[in-house]
């Protein structure tokens, strides 16, 4: 494993393509038709774009989401423009599938199978992934498990209601969630998803240990590809409890078997357990590749190289391996023996040591940089800053004492997305501002990427800290209407959710410049050139956007991906493939 192939594949089976990479250009590819090129495509990079954009309307759909319930929160019982008035069912539904879109239809499909599609065999110096065919299947599924999810809104009772967690008795028992036909949809949406990035992650992890470009040691691998490699093994670790509870909440939804029924002989915490040993690591399956991200980035943009590589690798590893015995602080208040919470306070308090050493290595790297605030950096800055925040309101949640106070209420909340929008937005805006010119072949808009940088990130501190405030003041968590409790309707408290909502509609207001910038500079922005940043990674040895097969000539590897700044060299950058 530790030396890559010597040779590639000159021809790969599964595309149907003879390989001829003598040729320059598109490897003398006849052009596909339309359904063949954009729909049955088993290029790794057409299939990039796919999940990139399917994730970003699923994007759309939950943010659209959190504005009409944030607008029933701060404005109860009246119309929300563009949706009516919020019924509680429909705040229930609502605030579920926000959740689930946010984690699983947004970070998954963007971070990692999207840019890890895409990356993956460019990085590394190879034509396209080991199992092209898996791969379109892997995106197929993907778009099927969408459809799914989206078609049980539509179904009598509407869409699941009963949280994103899908605690049972709630999410077992139609009489209790009264959506019969929208729960077991969505847990077949959510479990045909997971299929789809098991799928994915069997190709991301084959492609990273067999396909590097001759050369490439271990330690030249870039660490984006790292953190996507190692995302998707923690996923297929930590998956399957999740399916098999997935498959006993359909009996209980749906043939009357009682799994997690405590009349019937069942135990409704353990779906917590299944849930969260999964859950918990979920959250680093979807850290790493936003942290690879960052380095990609910051040394690029400081010139210089990552400081302690080998340190990072090592540290993700480790928090891996550690992500799956922190399960049990989602229950500290869920009956389990308080001896236990001890254990798992000590081990939440462990995993937080090996992330927040990462946030000062990367800032290790920046200083004394030479440091331009493009766009990019600006994301990747703002990453660190913001993701800090969250890391630090979550030493109080991992505490069993302090999380009996806490559990359930806005605190957890604000700090979930402290810790949540670094990673799903501010990453994501980090990586499609960093890798667009490779994608497209054009820059986008500097001066409107910044104006969406600060529009962004300032109105995101607006909404979540009052709302560390108003959690601190006792709102609890799935409030329809905090009208009913009169401790909780006091003037300071409707001042905070008013502020948290007039800050969410100025951030989704924002986004409006992200798209226009997007697809303005798509098909209007000025030519990139191959290697507008002046990165060493392999990628940018190709031309912008890259043909088909990536390469005109596969490259050899000559050192690794961070050499900026040498001494004694005259450019301040030194590409992998270049010789000597």
């Amino acid at each position: 494993m530790s030396q890559p192939a010597e040779e590639h594949a000159h021809a790969h089976d599964d595309h149907g393509h003879d390989h001829d990479h003598g040729d320059t250009g598109a490897h003398g590819h006849h052009e596909d038709g339309f359904i063949k090129k954009y729909l049955w495509s088993v290029d790794h990079k057409m299939i990039a774009k796919q999940y990139l954009f399917t994730g970003m309307a699923m994007g759309l759909i939950g943010g659209f989401f959190s504005y009409a319930f944030r607008m029933q929160m701060a404005y109860p019982g009246h119309n929300v423009p563009g949706f009516g008035v919020v019924s509680p069912n429909e705040y229930n539904q609502l605030i579920t599938n926000h959740g689930t879109i946010m984690i699983f239809w947004l970070a998954m499909p963007v971070l990692i199978a999207a840019f890890g599609n895409f990356l993956i065999p460019l990085m590394l110096g190879c034509d396209d992934m080991v199992f092209p065919r898996i791969n379109r299947l892997s995106y197929q599924i993907f778009l099927l498990s969408a459809i799914v999810l989206i078609a049980s809104w539509f179904v009598p009772g509407g869409g699941f209601g009963g949280a994103w967690t899908a605690y049972p008795p709630l999410s077992a028992k139609s009489q209790y969630n009264l959506t019969p036909l929208g729960s077991t949809m969505w847990v077949i949406a959510v479990a045909l998803e997971f299929v789809a990035f098991l799928l994915g992650g069997i190709n991301f992890v084959t492609t990273a240990m067999n396909s590097r470009a001759p050369g490439m040691k271990m330690f030249d691998i870039p660490m984006v590809v790292w953190m996507i490699v190692i995302a998707s093994i923690l996923f297929m670790a930590s998956v399957g409890p999740l399916v098999a509870g997935a498959v006993m909440l359909v009996f209980d939804q749906q043939l009357g078997t009682g799994f997690f029924d405590p009349v019937r002989g069942g135990d409704p915490i353990l779906w917590q357990h299944l849930f969260w040993f999964f859950g918990h690591p979920e959250v680093y399956v979807v850290l790493l590749p936003a942290v690879g991200i960052v380095a990609e980035i910051i040394t690029v943009f400081s010139r210089k190289k990552l400081f302690a590589y080998k340190t990072v690798l090592y540290t993700a590893f480790g928090t891996a391996v550690l992500s799956f015995f922190v399960w049990a602080h989602h229950q500290f208040i869920a009956g389990i023996d308080p001896r236990m919470a001890n254990v798992f306070t000590a081990t939440t308090v462990l995993i937080s040591i090996p992330i927040a050493e990462m946030m000062f290595v990367y800032v290790a790297t920046l200083y004394g940089g030479s440091i331009t605030l493009t766009t990019p950096m600006l994301w990747a800055l703002g990453f660190i800053g913001e993701f800090i925040i969250g890391g630090v309101t979550g030493i109080f949640l991992g505490s069993s004492g302090s999380d009996i106070y806490f559990h359930d209420t806005y605190f957890v909340l604000a700090h979930f997305h402290y810790t949540f929008v670094p990673i799903a937005v501010i990453a994501v805006f980090a990586a499609t501002t960093y890798w667009f010119p490779k994608m497209f072949g054009t820059m986008m808009n500097e001066t409107l990427g910044k104006i969406h940088f600060w529009g962004t990130v300032i109105p995101f501190n607006g909404i979540f800290i009052p709302l560390f405030i108003t959690g601190m003041g006792g709102d609890h968590r799935r409030i329809y209407n905090y009208a009913n409790f009169p401790e909780q309707w006091t003037p300071h408290l409707i001042q905070m959710r008013e502020f948290a909502t007039v800050s969410l509609l100025v951030l989704i207001a924002f986004q409006g410049i992200f798209f226009i910038n997007f697809f303005y500079s798509m098909f209007k922005g000025k030519p990139a050139g191959n290697n507008p940043w002046n990165a060493n990674t392999l990628e940018w040895q190709t031309v912008s956007p890259p043909p088909h097969g990536n390469f005109a000539e596969l490259p050899n590897c000559y050192r690794g991906p961070y050499e900026y700044s040498v001494p004694g060299r005259e450019e301040d950058f030194w590409p992998q493939n270049e010789v000597g």
